[in-house]
């Protein structure tokens, strides 16, 4: 068990990591699903992209979703309705997952429910001016995106805070997990690389109390799709929702702040304990 700051902050990082055998399943799963979509439909091009492709996907494994971006001939945006197009990729799958596991919809993607994790298939066209164009089935709409620029940018932003980047916003998505998950996966890590831009992250502890408080402001102004390409990231976040999420910051910054006290003081122990409430159990026991 450990005893330090540092040694705790280690086993922490480990603790939000996909095992090495978990990691080959997830490899041959995606790829299983890519086949069986190109083996009935003509698809140009086809990549993993959310949280997996960015490397910011946190154990345990089946509470994660691998996203997988498809990109359709234009013959299927032809007279084709975003709720059409899923409907067409889900029946076509269900060709090859009949049964078991569970096929269906939730909005922006056909999701294949396994037992040990989820698999979400994106089908999108290219877009002219680059880009692409993707479902919304909820509002009838077609999304701009660039998935690509997204990992891009986070692995720039990574390497310029020397690798300290990501680690942390997997850090960040324990605590969101920890405490009702107000924030979407995106939103939150978009609020990281926009928070952290030209500064430095000198240590975890520090970085940490950094983010909660600067994102109780962050979240009450528009983020933009940092690839240029989407709306406001965060524009679902209103009214109690935002209400809610800012007092989560505000009572993370504190518990943050009692824990860099404690280490001031030599307490190591009580800012195990402080970590753990931002944290859960992701973040370990002293001693």
């Amino acid at each position: 068990m450990p005893t330090s700051i540092s040694a705790g902050f280690q086993t922490f990082r480990s603790n939000l990591e996909i095992t090495d055998l978990q990691a080959p399943v997830v490899a041959t799963r995606q790829q299983r699903v890519r086949d069986a979509v190109a083996s009935g439909l003509v698809v140009l091009d086809s990549f993993l992209t959310g949280s997996y492709a960015r490397d910011t996907m946190i154990a345990p494994l089946k509470q994660a979703d691998v996203d997988i971006f498809t990109v359709m001939d234009p013959r299927y945006y032809n007279n084709q309705t975003p709720q059409g197009l899923l409907d067409q990729v889900r029946e076509h799958l269900r060709v090859t997952y009949p049964s078991t596991p569970r096929v269906s919809k939730n909005g922006q993607a056909v999701t294949i429910t396994f037992t040990d994790f989820k698999v979400d298939v994106v089908p999108a066209f290219f877009r002219n001016g680059g880009g692409f164009l993707m479902p919304d089935a909820n509002a009838g709409v077609w999304l701009k995106t660039n998935p690509k620029q997204h990992v891009e940018l986070w692995s720039k932003a990574n390497e310029y805070h020397q690798g300290d980047l990501i680690p942390l916003i997997k850090m960040l998505k324990a605590w969101n997990r920890a405490h009702s998950e107000r924030f979407r996966s995106f939103h939150l890590e978009a609020l990281a690389v926009k928070i952290f831009t030209s500064v430095t992250i000198s240590n975890f502890p520090s970085g940490i109390r950094f983010f909660f408080a600067r994102a109780q402001t962050a979240t009450t102004v528009q983020l933009p799709d940092p690839a240029g390409y989407g709306g406001d990231v965060g524009a679902y976040m209103t009214g109690d929702l935002l209400a809610a999420a800012n007092q989560s910051l505000l009572r993370a910054e504190g518990w943050a702040l009692e824990a860099e006290a404690a280490i001031a003081d030599d307490r190591i122990d009580l800012a195990f304990d402080k970590y753990r409430l931002l944290f859960g159990d992701y973040f370990p026991a002293y001693g």
